[in-house]
């Protein structure tokens, strides 16, 4: 039922800066250019692969002097985004990073596979992590090659008090297994355990809690296959006595809702339709894309809308 990551979704600060992080830092491409369903004041970006697909995406809301304070990153909460780069590239990307201006150190490795740890312009923590186990295609811009460039996610790291309801959920329902542990950290994986299929559950009685705002991850969205097997994980976790979200709309995708119980939101994502709806491959990103009801308002959204370069 669920196949793996589909896309992780943060709020960040400003969109010119976070355009370039994602864009001329990580090397990501802007697949899609839009604005947030539920606030269309406010730009959603998403970045991937050359076509957005599921399990590489990174998706963000630009919330700049709109009102929202600076959030804090604790239990409840996606406090690590992790993506999958090629083994042997760590010292390139430390250069490469560093060289933009941003912050970046090293992590102890973790089963098995080295990482280094970076900071975007708003707070979030990255990890980029080397393996060899990753054949996806990656999309290559600039100077960044096949020897160095992004994979998609390789992981996200939950922050919760206490697993074991969290295990249980995500074991029973969603079809995870623990794949390996560590002291105060378990890793979980759907549908095999390759990059982009992976979650790891970091607990600890005396984390503090988090609170949303900026420089926080909003949600975890995992990629199911289709409309049926969506709506039969929402009666089954209705069943459970879990509040769900009605499928909800979201053009590229279709989506519900759901809080696990350690208080992380989780997404459903269908594979289907995907990016290229709107947008031929070589156009996406390029222009502003909104949904269909929000058309009539284009002139008012532009107006209102941050100027970006990207």
């Amino acid at each position: 039922m669920i196949l793996g990551l589909h896309h992780v979704t943060a709020t960040v600060d400003a969109p010119q800066a976070d355009l370039d992080f994602c864009v001329d830092g990580l090397g990501l491409r802007l697949v899609k250019k839009t604005v947030n369903f539920d606030n269309h004041h406010v730009y959603h970006f998403y970045y991937g692969d050359e076509r957005g697909a599921p399990g590489t995406i990174w998706t963000t809301f630009p919330y700049k002097d709109r009102g929202v304070p600076q959030g804090r990153q604790g239990t409840g909460q996606v406090t690590v985004t992790s993506f999958s780069v090629p083994d042997g590239s760590l010292n390139s990307w430390k250069t490469r990073l560093r060289e933009h201006g941003f912050p970046v150190r090293d992590v102890e490795p973790r089963f098995g596979e080295d990482a280094i740890a970076v900071s975007d312009p708003s707070g979030l923590t990255f990890e980029l992590v080397a393996n060899d186990r990753d054949a996806r295609v990656p999309w290559m811009s600039g100077d960044l090659d096949a020897s160095t460039a992004i994979r998609g996610l390789h992981s996200v790291t939950l922050t919760v008090r206490s697993p074991a309801k969290t295990l249980e959920l995500m074991t029973r329902l969603l079809g995870f297994e623990v794949v390996n542990e560590t002291d105060g950290r378990i890793r979980v994986a759907v549908n095999g355990d390759a990059p982009g299929k992976t979650i790891d559950i970091v607990h600890g009685p005396t984390i503090a809690p988090s609170k949303n705002g900026l420089g926080t991850v909003h949600h975890v969205a995992m990629a199911i296959s289709g409309a049926d097997d969506q709506l039969e994980l929402r009666r089954e976790l209705l069943q459970l006595g879990v509040q769900v979200t009605d499928v909800r709309d979201r053009c590229y995708f279709q989506s519900i809702y759901f809080r696990e119980p350690g208080g992380v939101l989780f997404e459903a994502a269908t594979v289907e339709p995907g990016f290229l709806i709107d947008e031929a491959l070589p156009a996406l990103g390029r222009s502003l894309k909104l949904p269909p009801w929000e058309e009539p308002y284009r002139a008012e959204i532009e107006a209102g809308l941050a100027r970006v370069k990207g």
